[in-house]
């Protein structure tokens, strides 16, 4: 809890001290040097008052010098008269529009209505054959539109007023004529003087904007006409220069004032400015002394083991997301001086609200981020592991696999990019009605054939997915229909074949009851032959005549015979543990090249009374695995007493231990004593010996061991015969 309060605290510094540095670096220094009359509130409402000054005051345009200004084009003309059309059609359109209403009229015997309906009438077809007899009429006509829309235009640039309370006096530096209102002696806060040294004011008969062709602001259409930008630019005055000054009185700001509010707001912000940088450099000196980060408050907690789970690049979309977030909010609240001057109640709620939301807990966010990124780039192969089991590696490995079958592959993504371009297509084609013939044309030669090919390609899966489930529930009596050469036929035939593997599966299994069978036989020999000896021994112990030579005798078969049968017992408990998966693995580190020293040297009287000859080949440094040493150890030992047991005498051995890869390599290869099947897998049995008629000693489960050892270190192994020459191969991956 302590944590995620430090957290929170600490997220809560940088939020304001990173709003903090924006505003300063934006607008501190000018904040330092501005007064009110130079704030953007105050600024933009001067520029207003010296746009519009000429053309409300100084150099207003005359409204009847500016009509005489006016002209009409033949273009003009021309186009007003046939903008309904030609004659006939115009005339057409007339009478229809009143053939209703006149038939109307005289069928309620409105003798009046019809009078004016019919006057209206004949006065717009008289108009419209005007139109199409006389330039001169359309002319007068559209002057006279013209006149209209320029005159409203006029009035609204006079009716303009300005927003400040301010004083002048200029004079025409021409004429002489002065303009004067307010007095300009007065103490202000704004003050600027126009002459030949500092400039003259210059007086537009148009405002400034019209004058640099900004014409959005205006609206000089007409149903009849439509005013130009040359029409306007047509009546404005020559330019004319003033000299003189311009104040704003200082009496604006004292208290009663136009702008007192304003000048108090602007003073507050300013100051509350400058107290959030001194807070921000408390805040900076802070997290530098009594609230330095620690990981600990990120690591150390339960959203963070939750967190490490999500995929790497659905953390960096997070990252990018979360940083976007800070800076679009720092960035929207750095104008601190503008806030601080409209602030209320309700606003500082507001702020509030965002700084704990939207700064607070996304820079928490962002550096709990940061830190879990850190952390693990710095474990020694998480990062890598991260990058592989990200989504996008995912969506590539998928996009690969897609193309496994490239023909499936190739197919499908032609599909998908058909189906893209059709929605595009189908967007296009409503928007210009001419594209719906090639977007036709498209769909009935490309599309049609695509969606036919793909609803058959469904629908032989769908018989084959049928034919699975058959074979699934053993009913394995007819083939799947082959249709084409398609993946799916190809598909068809691998089930084909997988059939005919789960008939041959079968025949297997009447092979594997057989062979339990020949097991039971064998437990019972293995194990009938020395209980019998025991016991027969046994009983000719009893014999009281006896002498010690032979009683001596007796007790050291006894000795073989019971060591034999708990070697027995004792490996067939072994392999059961094993084959039921009870047998725990104790894995450590293991010099695989000691431990086969080891082993040999332990069978070194052996070998040597064999009569083999023993080759051995092995890493003259360790050679270094991670297994149970004392199962691996068994490993070895079965297949050195096998080797020295069912060798041919006079013959030699073969061991090597050798590096492969990743993994390890233990070759054993021999001649063989006996004659063996051509089934060697059977070797693998538990109580199989190569010597069948079961004179040799042991318990016939040492290939079985050594193989279920084997498997429990996630290794092979592998027997291999040609002739007489046997060959033991197994398989363990190094580390």
């Amino acid at each position: 809890m302590k944590s995620k309060f430090m957290l929170f605290v600490w997220a809560a510094l940088v939020t304001i001290v990173l709003i903090g540095s924006l505003s300063f670096a934006r607008q501190g220094i000018g904040l330092i040097t501005e007064d009110f009359a130079s704030s953007n509130d105050i600024s933009w409402r001067i520029e207003e008052f010296y746009e519009y000054i000429g053309p409300a005051i100084l150099n207003p345009i005359d409204k009847e010098e500016a009509m005489k200004k006016i002209t009409v084009t033949d273009s003009e003309i021309e186009e007003h008269r046939t903008r309904y059309g030609t004659l006939a059609d115009q005339l057409s359109n007339i009478h229809d529009q009143y053939a209703s209403r006149i038939a109307d009229a005289k069928d309620n015997g409105n003798e009046d209505l019809l009078t004016t309906l019919v006057e209206e009438r004949n006065k717009k077809l008289e108009d419209i054959k005007k139109n199409f007899e006389s330039d001169a009429h359309v002319e007068a006509k559209i002057r006279k539109a013209k006149e209209r829309v320029l005159e409203q235009y006029l009035n609204e640039i006079k009716m303009n007023s300005f927003s400040l309370p301010i004083a002048y006096t200029l004079t025409d530096v021409d004429t002489g004529e002065t303009y004067t209102f307010g007095d300009t002696y007065a103490s202000s806060i704004y003050k600027k003087e126009f002459n030949a040294s500092n400039g003259y004011l210059k007086a537009y008969s148009l405002p400034d904007r019209h004058v640099r062709g900004d014409w959005s602001s205006i609206s000089y259409d007409d149903s009849e006409v439509y005013v130009t930008d040359e029409d306007i630019l047509n009546m404005a005055n020559p330019v004319k220069l003033f000299e003189g000054e311009v104040i704003i009185p200082k009496t604006v700001i004292g208290k009663g004032g136009e702008l007192y509010s304003q000048y108090k707001d602007f003073n507050r912000g300013k100051s509350m400015t400058f107290a959030f940088y001194l807070i921000g450099l408390l805040a900076l000196g802070a997290l530098l002394t009594v609230a330095k980060f620690q990981k600990e408050w990120v690591t150390e907690t339960a959203f963070a083991n939750w967190y490490s789970g999500v995929k790497v690049d659905a953390k960096i979309a997070l990252l990018f997301a979360t940083s976007f977030i800070l800076l679009g909010y720092v960035e929207s609240h750095s104008n601190l001086h503008n806030f601080f001057m409209y602030q209320s109640l309700g606003r500082w709620g507001v702020w509030l609200t965002s700084f704990i939301v939207g700064g607070v807990i996304v820079t928490a966010f962002l550096a709990f981020q940061l830190v879990n990124i850190i952390e693990r780039w710095k474990q020694i192969g998480v990062f890598e592991a991260d990058l592989k089991n990200s989504y996008t590696a995912q969506f590539f490995k998928a996009l690969q696999e897609m193309f496994l079958n490239r023909s499936i592959g190739v197919q499908s993504f032609i599909l998908l990019i058909g189906f893209f371009l059709a929605g595009i297509g189908f967007v296009f084609a409503a928007m210009n009605p001419f594209l719906v013939v090639v977007y036709v044309f498209c769909v009935v030669f490309f599309a049609l054939p695509v969606l036919y090919i793909f609803i058959k390609r469904s629908a032989y899966l769908n018989r084959i997915l049928k034919a699975t489930e058959a074979m699934a529930a053993g009913r394995l009596n007819e083939d799947i229909k082959v249709e084409g050469s398609s993946p799916l036929a190809q598909h068809a035939k691998n089930l084909n074949n997988l059939r005919e593997g789960v008939r041959v599966s079968m025949s297997e299994q009447a092979k594997s009851e057989r062979l339990k069978t020949e097991l039971i036989t064998n437990v019972s020999h293995d194990l009938r032959t020395p209980l019998t000896s025991i016991i027969t021994y046994t009983d000719l112990l009893k014999d009281e005549t006896l002498d010690a030579e032979e009683r001596a005798k007796y007790v050291d078969i006894l000795d073989k015979k019971s060591q034999r049968l708990k070697t027995l017992i004792e490996d067939l408990f072994e392999v059961s543990k094993m084959a039921s998966g009870n047998l725990e693995l104790n894995k450590q580190r293991v010099d695989l090249t000691q431990l086969l020293q080891q082993a040999l040297a332990e069978h070194a009287e052996e070998i040597a009374e064999s009569g083999l000859d023993f080759r051995t080949t092995f890493p003259e440094t360790p050679f270094i695995a991670y297994v149970d040493g004392q199962r691996w150890w068994r490993v070895l030992d079965n297949l050195i007493v096998n080797a020295v047991k069912y060798s041919l005498s006079g013959t030699r051995v073969y061991i090597t231990l050798r590096k492969m890869g990743d993994n390890a390599e233990f070759v054993v290869k021999n001649i063989t004593k006996y004659e063996l099947g051509e089934n060697v897998d059977e070797l693998f049995e538990r109580f199989k010996r190569a010597d069948t008629a079961r004179h040799t000693d042991g318990s016939g489960l040492g290939l079985a061991i050594a193989q279920s050892i084997v498997d429990m270190h996630n290794g092979q192994m592998k027997i291999e015969l040609d002739g007489d020459l046997f060959k033991v191969t197994v398989t363990v991956p190094a580390g």
